[in-house]
This record gives C-alpha cells, sequence and structure tokens, in this order.
C-alpha cells in the first residue's frame, strides 16, 4: 500500500464536504420549499439531469478550462508551456477532484439538490441545465448515427 501526504488533503476535503451536507441539511430542514418526500418522479429527474450537465461543465466542456487551469501548475516543456497537477497538497485534491467526473458528481449532486430543495428560484436554471443535457445527449447520438453512417458508407464504397 503507497502512503503519502496526499491522503491527509483528501481526508480534509472529504471533511469539508460532509460538513457542508450535514449544514444543508440542517438549513434545509427548516428552509426548503419543498421536502425530500414531495419530490416526484419529474423532480429527480431534473435534478439528474441538471446535475449530470454541471458534471460535464465543470470536468470536459471549455467554458471551464479556465476554472480548471487554476489547480495546475505551469511549466515549460519543449519550448512551450503546458499545464501538469502539483506534485501534493490542497490544489492536487482540487485538480483530482475538478478532472473526475465521480468526484464532482458527489459535489454537483449535493449543491444541484440543495438548491432545488431551498428555493423556488432554483427551478429555472435547474430546468434549463436539465433540458440542455437532453439537448446534448440527443446531439451527441445524432453524431454518433452520422459517423456510424459515414463509416458503412465508406467500407462498401471500398468493396
Amino acid at each position: 500500500m503507497r502512503i503519502t501526504d496526499q491522503y491527509f488533503w483528501n481526508i480534509i476535503f472529504l471533511g469539508f464536504f460532509i460538513c457542508l451536507v450535514f449544514l444543508a441539511t440542517i438549513i434545509l430542514e427548516g428552509e426548503a420549499i419543498k421536502s425530500y418526500e414531495a419530490l416526484t418522479f419529474v423532480d429527480f429527474a431534473l435534478i439528474t439531469l441538471a446535475t449530470w450537465r454541471c458534471i460535464r461543465l465543470v470536468v470536459y466542456d471549455k467554458i471551464f478550462a479556465f476554472f480548471r487551469e487554476q489547480f495546475y501548475d505551469a511549466t515549460e516543456y519543449k519550448g512551450k508551456i503546458v499545464l501538469v497537477k502539483p506534485e501534493g497538497g490542497p490544489r492536487r485534491t482540487l485538480a483530482d477532484l475538478v478532472t473526475c467526473p465521480w468526484c464532482i458528481g458527489v459535489w454537483m449532486g449535493a449543491m444541484v439538490s440543495f438548491f432545488y430543495l431551498l428555493t423556488s428560484y432554483a427551478f429555472f436554471p435547474v430546468l434549463f441545465l436539465a433540458l440542455s443535457a437532453v439537448a446534448s445527449f440527443l446531439q451527441i447520438l445524432s453524431n454518433m448515427i452520422g459517423w456510424r453512417a459515414e463509416q458503412l458508407k465508406n467500407e462498401t464504397e471500398l468493396k
């Protein structure tokens, strides 16, 4: 088993997340506009799709590259500036977090759920994030179908 000092920072961030979830639970106990028992399938679908879209935004999309890059070190390699993860410390944990869809998914799921239950003002952002998630999926699916059709066309032309 490999022991590193990075485990310390991972545990710190895990503790921070647990504290945030605990505090969010306390806040929702008294301030929520909708209780979790009252959530319908549509609510769960909206929260799920909005969370998926937030994950895609933070981990993969170019629009959030500026955010992800804040946790990297810029070094020169063969005359070019490249970004590398720090060797250790809290920035390394944050760099790992914002590049891991499973990790950031837990944080985004907690955030989207919290605001959805807390205020009615969160409905519209959750709705448009959910719609953009469906639209993104449909776009990816149509691209995949188009690529497959082109591949089949090229295969038949070669015969």
